[in-house]
C-alpha cells in the first residue's frame, strides 16, 4: 500500500530515477510526497521524506512507529528491499539557476497557484501564525484559521493583524495557552515524536496544541506552511552563508539546498505530532511543482542584497495576500508562541536549573516516564 501516490506512478518514478513525480493521486489532489509498500514488497519514501514510514527490527513496517519493535525510519529517497537492504533511489534535483529573475519568480507564483488550487476545503482547518507561509496557504481555502500562543505572544498578535488585513478576522480562532496546557502536552508530544530534545519538543508543541483544538472542533485535516523556510531561504544561517558555521555550503543557494535535505527529519516530527493530535497534515508548499520552482531559484531570489529572506516567495505571495503580510517578518513558532519561554520556566520550576546542561531536555525526559 502506498500513501500519497498510485503505486504505478511511484514505480515509473523509480524506473526513470525521477524524484519529483508531479502527478495526481486518486482524489485529484497534487502529490505532496509518498511512502509505503510496492506490490513487490519493497518499501519506498519520496526524496524529501514528506511522509514518514518506519520498519521494526522484525521487518514489520508502518506509517508510524507505534506497535513496531525498535522502529527506524526509512531514509528519504530510499528503497528498502525485503531482505533489509537499502538503496538510494532518488537524489534532490540540482538544476541550474534560472537566469531570468522575473521568469524564476513567476514560476514560483504559477506553482503556488496550481498547488493551492488543488487543496480541498472539506474537513480542513489552517495552522495560521500571520506569517507569509501560513497566510499564502490560508488565502486559498474557506476554512477556519487556528493560531496558538500565550495571550501576550507575538504570534497571536501577528495572526490577528494578518487576518484583519486579509479580511479573514471572523475565521480566526485563537488558542490561548496557559502553563497547564504546555505542562500537560509535554509528555504526549515527546512520546508521539519519539524525541525529548528541547528544540524538537518546543517546535512540535504549538503544532500539537493547535491541531488538538482543531480536531476537537471537528476537523480532521490541518493545512500547514511547512517547507517554505527550507526551500526559499528562510533561515538566518542560510542568509549568512558561508560565514555561518551551522552550514557547510559556501553560497546562499548551496546553503538552502543543504537545509532542504534536512526536511525529512523535521517533517517526521511534525507529521507524528499532528497525527497524535487527531489530524492529517496538508502541506501545499511542499507540492512537487513548488519544490521544482524553488530549487531553480538564483541565490538573490532566496536572500536579496538587503538580506531579506524568502524573496521569491514574498514576491509571488503578493498575488495571494496584501503586501503588509507578504513582506512581514515572523519569529520561529517556538518563540513566537512563547512556548519555549514557558518550557524553560517549567523546567526550572521542576528543579532543573539553567546551570544543568540542556536543562529543558532533561526536564522533558523526566516527564516522558510518567
Amino acid at each position: 500500500m502506498i500513501r500519497g501516490a498510485p503505486a504505478a506512478a511511484v514505480e515509473r518514478a523509480l524506473d526513470r530515477a525521477e524524484p519529483l513525480v508531479g502527478a495526481r493521486d486518486r482524489t485529484g489532489s497534487a502529490i505532496r510526497g509518498y511512502a509505503g509498500e510496492l506490490p513487490d514488497g519493497r518499501l519506498v519514501r519520496d526524496v524529501l521524506g514528506r511522509r514518514p514510514i518506519f520498519v521494526g527490527s522484525d521487518g514489520e513496517w508502518g506509517f508510524g512507529p507505534d506497535g513496531l519493535a525498535d522502529p527506524d525510519p526509512v531514509p528519504a529517497g530510499a528503497v528498502r528491499s525485503a531482505d533489509g537492504s537499502l538503496e538510494r533511489a532518488f537524489s534532490l534535483p540540482d538544476p541550474d539557476p534560472v537566469a531570468d529573475r522575473r521568469a524564476a519568480a513567476s514560476a514560483v507564483g504559477d506553482a503556488l497557484d496550481a498547488s493551492l488550487g488543488a487543496v480541498e476545503d472539506d474537513g480542513l482547518a489552517v495552522a495560521f501564525s500571520g506569517g507569509v507561509d501560513s497566510a499564502v496557504v490560508a488565502s486559498a481555502v474557506d476554512a477556519p484559521l487556528y493560531v496558538v500562543g500565550f495571550p501576550d505572544s507575538h504570534d497571536v498578535a501577528a495572526a490577528r493583524t494578518a487576518a484583519g488585513l486579509m479580511g479573514r478576522a471572523p475565521d480566526l480562532r485563537v488558542v490561548e495557552l496557559s502553563p497547564a496546557d504546555v505542562e500537560r502536552a509535554v509528555p504526549a508530544v515527546a512520546r508521539a515524536i519519539g524525541r525529548t530534545n528541547a528544540m524538537d519538543v518546543q517546535i512540535a508543541l504549538p503544532l500539537f496544541l493547535a491541531a488538538e483544538r482543531a480536531a476537537r472542533d471537528g476537523f480532521d485535516r490541518l493545512a500547514v506552511g511547512q517547507g517554505a523556510d527550507e526551500l526559499f531561504g528562510g533561515y538566518a544561517k542560510v542568509a549568512r552563508a558561508p560565514e555561518d558555521p551551522r552550514v557547510e555550503a559556501d553560497t546562499v543557494r548551496g546553503a538552502a539546498r543543504e537545509v532542504t535535505r534536512t526536511l525529512s527529519e523535521q517533517l517526521e516530527r511534525d507529521v507524528l505530532a499532528l497525527r497524535a493530535a487527531g489530524v492529517e497534515p496538508v502541506a501545499p508548499l511542499l507540492d512537487d511543482r513548488v519544490v521544482r520552482a524553488a530549487l531553480a531559484l538564483p541565490g538573490d531570489l532566496l536572500v536579496d542584497s538587503r538580506g531579506e529572506r524568502k524573496k521569491a516567495l514574498r514576491l509571488a505571495a503578493r498575488e495571494f495576500v496584501p503586501d503588509a503580510v507578504a513582506f512581514r517578518e515572523k519569529k520561529a513558532v517556538q518563540y513566537g508562541s512563547l512556548v519555549a519561554r514557558e518550557l524553560d520556566r517549567l523546567a526550572r520550576q521542576a528543579g532543573f536549573k539553567r546551570r544543568i546542561d540542556d536543562h529543558v531536555s532533561t526536564y522533558v525526559e523526566s516527564r516522558v516516564g510518567e
